[in-house]
């Protein structure tokens, strides 16, 4: 297979994790004074951390055989932020998660986003900081105990999930800042 083909093994992979998200979607959709079942929430928590884990496995896959693509650099980010911020704009309804947490999330991705775009007409690559990785690995943690919800082995999921949900808004926010002023530093250099 040729390393540098827009379809390789970790584009794949990416592209199998934007296509769980409509089916998550619909997994946690609530329809007014309903709650989802234990057994709802096992399968979508199951297929959430499925989508997550193949994260670590296309990024791996395209450095370790340089198989990284423009369009890997594009859609890898973007699955990542789609299926953390749509698992949170479906929890809001049955109560598992704050709309205000969403919105703080949701508000940073989509300004992250922006600068990125902005940096690279400039020719800017503005490469992802620790912080903003260990923001993902908190809110991918707390949003999938907050898809569980309910206890597990004495364990109250949504306690967890609300406690890693909380680490990962402080980093949001952190790192959506951090973002910012390296953004500004970039091209206040140029």
């Amino acid at each position: 297979m040729n390393r540098k083909s827009r379809l390789n093994p970790p584009t794949i992979l990416t592209l199998l994790r934007i296509l769980t998200i409509p089916i998550v979607v619909v997994l946690l959709y609530v329809p007014d004074d309903y709650q989802i079942s234990y057994s709802r929430s096992l399968i979508t928590f199951a297929l959430f951390v499925a989508a997550t884990v193949t994260d670590l496995f296309d990024g791996y896959l395209a450095r370790r055989y340089q198989m990284v693509t423009a369009l890997g650099k594009l859609l890898d980010p973007l699955a990542d932020k789609l299926l953390v911020c749509a698992s949170m704009i479906m929890l809001i309804p049955p109560e598992r998660v704050p709309a205000w947490m969403v919105a703080i999330v949701v508000a940073r991705e989509i300004g992250v986003t922006a600068l990125r775009g902005v940096a690279s007409t400039e020719g800017l690559v503005i490469a992802a900081s620790s912080l903003g990785k260990a923001k993902t690995l908190l809110l991918n943690i707390g949003v999938a105990a907050l898809i569980l919800h309910y206890p597990v082995f004495g364990v109250d999921a949504h306690l967890v999930g609300m406690g890693f949900l909380v680490g990962g808004i402080v980093l949001t926010a952190w790192s959506g800042i951090d973002y910012f002023f390296r953004f500004v530093g970039e091209i206040f250099k140029q």
